[in-house]
């Protein structure tokens, strides 16, 4: 929330609340998926997998209700959008950006350290380089 809050701040300014559009955009994972003939794989009862699923919206539900106190905070007149998407965060954030044609992209960094980030690599590192809008990669101050 803390990209966010700053993006609100610092970028959007009284003058462009009424006129701009703020998406936010929540990226789920992909469900699992296991085939029966992989061995090393599980096979999970359709209880299991509804319940993930039930997980995975309420975490949408909740994020996106603490998104929206957060701009609640800041303007009750600029228009804000709710999207999700399922899949790879590089994919799905650099689509939305092309579809949308988002003027900006702002992202929060997980602040991973060089290997993690080598070894998992980086949304922000990712879009910064496939998308052609400016990006904002914003971190949370250390304290």
């Amino acid at each position: 929330m803390y990209a966010l809050s700053w993006c609100l701040t610092n970028l959007v300014s009284d003058a462009n609340k009424t006129k701009s559009t703020l998406i936010l955009l929540y990226v789920k994972p992909p469900p699992p998926l296991y085939n029966s003939l992989d061995a090393a794989g599980y096979l999970f009862a359709n209880d299991v997998v509804g319940a993930m699923e039930k997980y995975g919206w309420d975490l949408v539900n909740s994020v996106m209700a603490r998104a929206e106190a957060v701009y609640k905070d800041f303007s009750s007149i600029m228009s804000v959008e709710k999207k999700v998407g399922t899949g790879d965060a590089k994919d799905v954030i650099c689509g939305a950006v092309e579809k949308l044609g988002a003027d900006i992209l702002v992202m929060g960094s997980h602040d991973y350290g060089f290997f993690k980030r080598a070894l998992l690599g980086s949304v922000s590192d990712h879009c910064a380089k496939h998308v052609k809008c400016p990006v904002v990669v914003v971190k949370r101050p250390r304290d």
